[in-house]
């Protein structure tokens, strides 16, 4: 039955527009966005099988080209657009952050990080830099590693934050893994970059750890 068919209230179109895009399911996302199915399969049975082929929607969206590529239905063209739409996703939150006064500890960073480190295959350190009022000033990448570390060292960081005249600081970095829970060594650099900006009277204001849909901070741990 194609979806035209449905009970109003059941196709995703006209769910989303009714009860919000919170409402569907992953499936039913992604079907808004394949737009049409192919020959005997609703577009909702196709997102269904490629959800099940690539094993879940953060599986699809990590996909590189060749890879997304050969999921059916899919193309250069869909994957073109999935990551003009994953960009402005971004960037959307990067402009929601700067918008804002105030940074340390809110969800909106934790959102914004997740956004740009959670698809990383490679461990990256990352850093945003605020000014006295905890605006934002930069976000810069700082370290990339292997998959299971980077090489962080204080006096590039120092340097960094003095190129932006930054008065305060949030570390971040990814677990490839997906276990967001921070190691020995994390909370060691950690204490090495505070000890070293605090000679600068630059303020650390959180480590952050991105996992796979999970995020730890430091800060709300009391570390810092």
């Amino acid at each position: 039955m194609a979806i035209s068919d449905w009970p109003a209230s059941e196709r995703p179109r006209e769910k989303l527009l009714e009860r919000g895009p919170d409402a569907l399911s992953d499936a039913e996302l992604l079907a808004i966005f394949l737009r049409t199915g192919c020959k005997g399969r609703s577009a909702v049975d196709l997102a269904r099988e490629l959800l099940s082929t690539f094993g879940g929607l953060r599986a699809l969206l990590a996909a590189d080209c060749k890879a997304f590529c050969q999921g059916l239905g899919l193309g250069e063209a869909k994957y073109v657009q999935l990551q003009a739409v994953l960009e402005m996703s971004k960037r959307h939150l990067g402009e929601t952050l700067q918008r804002q006064t105030q940074f340390a500890n809110s969800q909106s960073v934790k959102d914004f990080l997740t956004s740009q480190l959670r698809h990383r295959r490679s461990e990256v350190f990352a850093a945003l830099f605020l000014d006295s009022q905890h605006r934002l000033l930069s976000f810069d990448t700082l370290f990339n590693g292997t998959i299971d570390g980077a090489a962080v060292y204080p006096r590039e960081v120092a340097k960094k934050c003095l190129d932006h005249n930054a008065a305060a600081v949030i570390f971040a970095h990814n677990h490839p893994s997906g276990v967001a829970e921070p190691s020995e060594a994390d909370r060691q650099i950690t204490d090495r970059l505070c000890r070293a900006l605090g000679l600068l009277d630059i303020r650390t204001l959180d480590h952050i750890v991105i996992g796979d849909g999970d995020a730890v901070s430091f800060a709300d741990r009391g570390w810092l």
